[in-house]
């Protein structure tokens, strides 16, 4: 079934992550990955094949310490694309955007077709790269996020729960849902995404459960949803 966990803090959100994808394990997997906005604003990206404990030994043998206060990360099962690290998600687009997407594109053949001949080039077989594309290709024209998102959308078919980051922005996460379910923890300074709350239990108790057509800019202060 996958499983998203996203957060943004005035901390390192990585443990935090890392544990949650871990309380999502029984939604079923077969790799695992993590992407980071460094103090630089640059995004790091982990992935790897098999159990979380997989993740977790490339994290620690790295050879600088994976830390930030802007994160995604995510669990997969298979569905377009064999089980690899360059189909684990997080996907990310001309090193500006990372995104996590549990659900189906259904058109993302044709999508995938359009973004090639605009000049993308794809590095997975999955769908979940075409939502990463859509949302650099308008995020280019007017360097908002949350705007980007908000267009990017209009172009999907099928269902879908994203959590999505930009280097641009390091203050901002910004989550979106269709038909696949989406959970924001309420924190003091700090608030998370997640596929269910169980990945969150150990961080709050305080939940908004996104209804399908919300989409949540989120920073560490407030969470706006539209």
């Amino acid at each position: 079934m996958c499983g998203i966990v996203g957060g943004i803090a005035e901390r390192n959100v990585v443990p935090v992550l890392l544990e949650g994808l871990r309380r999502l394990e029984y939604r079923g997997y077969d790799s695992s990955g993590i992407t980071v906005l460094d103090e630089n604003q640059n995004l790091k990206r982990i992935r790897a094949i098999g159990k979380i404990k997989n993740l977790q030994e490339k994290i620690e043998q790295t050879d600088e310490l994976l830390t930030g206060r802007l994160a995604i990360a995510h669990t997969r099962w298979a569905t377009h694309g064999k089980p690899s690290e360059n189909n684990a998600h997080p996907h990310i687009s001309c090193d500006r955007v990372a995104v996590v997407h549990n659900g189906i594109i259904e058109n993302y053949q044709e999508l995938k077709t359009q973004q090639q001949e605009q000049g993308y080039l794809f590095e997975s077989e999955t769908d979940t790269e075409v939502i990463a594309h859509a949302i650099h290709s308008h995020l280019t024209a007017n360097n908002d996020v949350l705007a980007a998102v908000q267009l990017a959308i209009l172009e999907f078919e099928g269902a879908y729960a994203i959590g999505v980051t930009c280097k641009d922005d390091p203050n901002t996460l910004v989550a979106a849902r269709k038909g696949s379910p989406l959970v924001i923890g309420i924190g003091i300074g700090e608030h998370f995404i997640a596929s269910d709350v169980s990945a969150l239990l150990p961080v709050t108790q305080q939940f908004i459960f996104l209804e399908d057509g919300d989409i949540a800019r989120i920073t560490r202060e407030e969470v706006n949803i539209f």
